[in-house]
This record gives structure tokens, C-alpha cells and sequence, in this order.
């Protein structure tokens, strides 16, 4: 059996500091008492902070199924918290104290602070949160509780909502789980009223929105709509998450919006191989979520999931750019960074939508690769993305069918991934290929067909197919904004503008800036979009420079 990465790393994910330490953490928390029993954090509830154990033992445990576990006995030297608590979000545990116990509380903000101030000591801190909520993951102890089958098409959603954002969950199918069958019953839901979701706090959710559920398990917070952010970045993939360090670490205020999860595109990558300081590759979601906490660690605040849904003119009388949230109301900003990527491409396949929620997949991770493991799966695609995702399946499929439109790979894929595919047994590539119809019943693909230069269709046996088309400019609600966008809907910036006089990354209203994939001419790779995200920070520092310090609400 594997080792935990907890287990593995022990000393590191619960270190004990030494007296000479805690003495250079006292000045950024605040003593405080527990009696024998009582609760420091509970699981579900907001915690003040981390926790650093001055005097006495707490114990910390986790919960999984309605049973609770020991996961570690804090004494003296000793610090509870996870991420969560860098976040400000509720606690993923329940610490107990097991005898009378004085603490020194840290909230979120004072524990950036620290991790900053104390370089050391913030290293090893923060990579003790980390290995936690790692921990955490591997064993979903903490999170909310699915119920349904695993091949149902909202399960699938809201499990992909879940692993996207980091977070701890777990997934009960009441067919062959008892714990599944016994909330089904204790709850009265009936089959076809799955999935339910049993939040730590003892909400119970049917079928709910990504919203609705980040609500529930305390990922979003309320805005407040009179605060004025030095900026808001709107999207959490490379791009985004570089412009939130970049310009959190300098001083600026930052507020990042994504509708759906961290790590845009780049987090469903199976993995990364070309990025630079990484010679034996990286997962997408591994490369994105140390951004996104390096982004909290500066003091970025983060609102995910949610939607920018209008950017209103610069209001004159308080000096601020306005978005409209939708629900979430609206927030206020100096400037704005347009991060907002791309959307995937949909196949012209005329039912294509009867089988997206739980046949069609729009990335390859582990989730997706369970559900097809040992099974023949098409990918239609020829872009690096399409090739990380096939070699990544090959390891878990028992073929994978490449389907290309054109007749050479190498012409859209890097020469590393073509060779990597060329000598994988259970890979077969198809060029000149296109998927003419797809067949199923029930929401259950069943085949797929294509036809090969212009040649009889072939069907195939084929439950999951891929897609890597490609992808569309997510611009749809800057369309009157007065934000300038070329044919295709990538939008205009610099010298692309009409005038041709326009400064580097803004686009043709001043004070909005655009980055990564969503801006017109950009180059389509992580490290452009990191390297685009810290380029637009001076020009950030110099727009602001230029407008009044402070800014008045109207």
C-alpha cells in the first residue's frame, strides 16, 4: 500500500518549533486559553487562526464517514491550521484540548505577515500547511460528502468543482456503500433525486450549483461593494495568478475572480514538461494550486467561483472602475486585469449536449481517468494539450484512439509529445479524421464515428471521448464594455489598437489591461502567460502612480 504523503513527511507536516522561535512569533498573535475539553476548531466553523501551542496538549482529528481519526497530538512548540486558514476559510478539523492549554492565535492576516517577515521559519510554516491540506486530500477528510454514482453527470460536476478548487471531499455510492445507503435513507431521497451533498456544517444541498456548494463549505466570502481594490484581476488561471503575486508581494491591493476554479486550462493539464525549472514535468493542477497559495500567502484575496458578468465605464465621481457579479453584487476597482482565458471549443455534432454532462470531457484528470480506466477512449485534439491528455489516458486506458482533423502533428504539437505518442502501444493515431456522429441513450455514449479522408464512416465501441479542439476567446460579457476586440473576440491591446498609440497590455480603455490567452496575438503557453502576468504589474504601478491616492465612493 502507498504512504501517505503526511505520513511520509512527518517531521515536516508537523514540525515542532523551538522556544527561541515562538518567541519571534509572539508578535503576531494574541494569547489566549482553552479549558480540558474544550474545542479549539471544529470542523465546518471559521477558526480565529493558527494555533500555537504555548502550554498543555490539543489533539487534532479528521472525519470521514462518521468516524473520527487521530491525527496528531499537539504539544508545546506544536501549531494547528492548514490552508484554510491562511484563507480565512472554516476548519477542516476538530482540535480538542486534552488538558488545560494557552495558545498564541494568529489570524490570516497577521500569518501572512509572519510568513513574510520571518523567511525561515515562514518556509517551513507554510510548507506544514501545505503537506496538511495535502493529507486532507488524499483522504477527503473535512469536506463535504457526495452522494451518487460515480458516472453520474452532476456528480462528476460537482467532484470536478471540488478536486479544481483543492478541495477535501468524498463520494458515496449508495448502490454499494453502506454509509451511502444509510444518509439516502436517514434523508428520504429517492434515486432519481441524486446526488445529494452533506456540507460539514449539516447542510444538506440537492443538486446544487458550484455557487450554491462554495457557499455552503465557506470558499466565498461576502464583497464589500464600497471597498475600492488597487485591482481586480479577473480570471485565476497562469496569467491571472502571476499578475496576483506579482502585484500582491509589491503592496497592491488585489481581488481575484474566476467563475468556476483556479488554474484555467493550464490546471487540467496532465502534465507540464516544458515548463522552465521543471525537468521531470509537472501536473497542471500541482503547478497552478503553489500560484494560487503563493497568491494568498502575499495577501490576494480570492473569490472563486465567481462570474464578471459587466464592466461598467469609469465612474468619474469616485474615480473606480465598477464589475458587475451577478448574485454576488459588484466590486470596485483602480484598475482592471482582464485574465479571463479562453472556453473550450464544442464538436459540430448535432446531440453533442446529450452526453457532455457524463461521456464528453473537456480535460483529463485522475477523475476522468478512473471512470474510463482498462476502456477504449477517442481524443480529438493535436495541440500539446491533446497530447499530454492522450499520453496521460494511455496509462490508464486500455486504447486510445487519436482522431486529427489535419495531416501532420508535428505542425501543432511539440516534436517531444509526437515521439512520446509515436512509441506508446495502445495509441493510434488517426489523421485526417472527423467524428461524424455520436451514439447513445440515456445521457450513456455508447460510439463514436468518424470518417477518415472523406472515406465509409467506422463506428466504435467508444464510452468517453476527449475533446482538445481548441478554444474560444471568453469575452462574451466585455462585448459593451467599450473594451476594443478583434474579429475573433480576443481583445486589442497596445499597438494593436486603432490609434496604434496604445501603451503595452492595455487594452483600449484606460487602467484595464489584458493578459494571457484572452488578449489578440497572444502566445498560447503557460510561461507567456506567467511572464505577461508580471510584465503587466509595472504597468500597473505606473497607471496607478498617476491617479489620486485616495478614492471616494460615490
Amino acid at each position: 500500500m502507498e504512504q501517505s504523503i503526511v505520513t511520509a513527511r512527518r517531521s515536516q507536516a508537523f514540525p515542532t518549533l523551538l522556544p527561541e522561535e515562538v518567541e519571534r512569533v509572539r508578535r503576531f498573535g494574541q494569547p489566549r486559553s482553552f479549558a480540558a475539553g474544550e474545542y479549539l476548531a471544529r470542523v465546518g466553523e471559521h477558526a480565529p487562526g493558527v494555533m500555537l501551542v504555548l502550554s498543555g496538549k490539543v489533539d487534532v482529528f479528521q472525519s470521514k464517514g462518521g468516524h473520527r481519526t487521530l491525527i496528531v497530538t499537539h504539544e508545546p512548540g506544536g501549531f494547528m491550521g492548514e490552508l484554510a486558514q491562511l484563507g480565512g476559510r472554516p476548519a477542516l478539523i476538530d482540535a480538542i484540548a486534552s488538558e488545560p492549554v494557552d495558545v498564541l492565535v494568529i489570524p490570516a492576516a497577521e500569518l501572512r505577515s509572519l510568513l513574510i517577515a520571518e523567511a525561515e521559519l515562514g518556509e517551513r510554516i507554510m510548507r506544514a500547511l501545505i503537506l496538511r491540506r495535502i493529507g486532507l486530500l488524499e483522504t477527503g477528510a473535512g469536506g463535504p460528502i457526495i452522494v451518487g454514482s460515480a458516472d453520474n453527470g452532476e456528480v462528476l460536476r460537482l467532484e470536478g468543482f471540488l478536486t479544481r478548487n483543492g478541495h477535501p471531499h468524498q463520494r458515496l455510492d449508495p448502490e454499494t456503500d453502506p454509509c451511502g445507503r444509510v444518509l439516502v435513507e436517514k434523508f428520504e431521497v429517492s434515486p432519481q433525486d441524486l446526488p445529494i451533498v452533506l456540507c460539514p456544517n449539516g447542510r444538506l444541498l440537492h443538486n446544487p450549483s458550484e455557487t450554491e456548494l462554495a457557499h455552503c463549505i465557506g470558499l466565498i466570502s461576502p464583497l464589500d461593494p464600497d471597498h475600492v481594490h488597487d485591482v481586480v484581476i479577473v480570471g485565476a488561471g497562469p496569467a491571472g495568478l502571476a499578475t496576483a503575486v506579482y502585484a500582491a508581494s509589491e503592496g497592491l491591493s488585489v481581488l481575484v475572480l474566476d467563475c468556476r476554479a483556479f488554474g484555467g486550462q493550464a490546471g487540467a493539464s496532465a502534465r507540464i514538461e516544458n515548463y522552465l525549472g521543471f525537468p521531470t514535468g509537472i501536473t497542471g493542477m500541482a503547478l497552478m494550486a503553489r500560484a494560487y497559495n503563493q497568491a494568498l500567502k502575499f495577501g490576494a484575496d480570492m473569490v472563486i467561483p465567481c462570474e464578471a458578468k459587466h464592466l461598467e465605464p469609469r465612474n468619474a465621481s469616485c474615480g473606480a472602475f465598477v464589475l458587475q457579479l451577478g448574485e454576488a453584487g459588484k466590486v470596485r476597482a483602480r484598475s482592471v486585469v482582464l485574465a479571463s482565458g479562453v472556453r473550450y471549443r464544442r464538436l459540430s455534432v448535432p446531440n453533442l449536449c446529450d452526453f457532455e454532462m457524463t461521456s464528453i470531457h473537456y480535460w483529463a484528470s485522475p477523475l476522468e481517468a478512473n471512470l474510463c480506466a482498462k476502456q477504449e477512449v477517442a481524443l480529438v485534439g493535436a495541440g500539446n494539450s491533446a497530447g499530454q491528455a492522450v499520453v496521460y489516458l494511455a496509462s490508464r486506458a486500455k486504447k486510445v484512439w487519436l482522431l486529427a482533423r489535419g495531416g501532420d502533428l508535428e505542425a501543432s504539437m511539440s516534436r517531444y509529445l509526437v515521439d512520446r505518442i509515436r512509441g506508446l502501444p495502445n495509441v493510434e493515431v488517426l489523421l485526417n479524421t472527423e467524428v461524424t456522429a455520436l451514439e447513445g441513450s440515456d445521457g450513456r455514449l455508447e460510439a463514436v464515428r468518424w470518417r477518415k479522408n472523406n472515406s465509409e464512416e467506422e463506428q466504435h465501441a467508444i464510452r468517453h471521448l476527449f475533446l482538445f479542439i481548441g478554444a474560444d476567446p471568453n469575452t462574451d460579457w466585455l462585448r459593451n464594455s467599450s473594451v476594443s476586440l478583434d474579429g475573433k473576440g480576443f481583445v486589442l491591446t497596445g499597438a494593436q489598437l486603432p490609434d496604434g498609440n496604445g501603451k503595452l497590455l492595455e487594452t483600449s480603455r484606460r487602467g484595464i489591461f489584458a493578459i494571457g490567452d484572452v488578449r489578440s496575438g497572444s502566445v498560447k503557453r503557460v510561461a507567456a502567460s506567467v511572464g505577461e502576468g508580471a510584465q503587466v504589474v509595472a504597468a500597473l504601478h505606473a497607471y496607478l502612480a498617476e491617479q489620486p491616492v485616495s478614492v471616494k465612493v460615490a
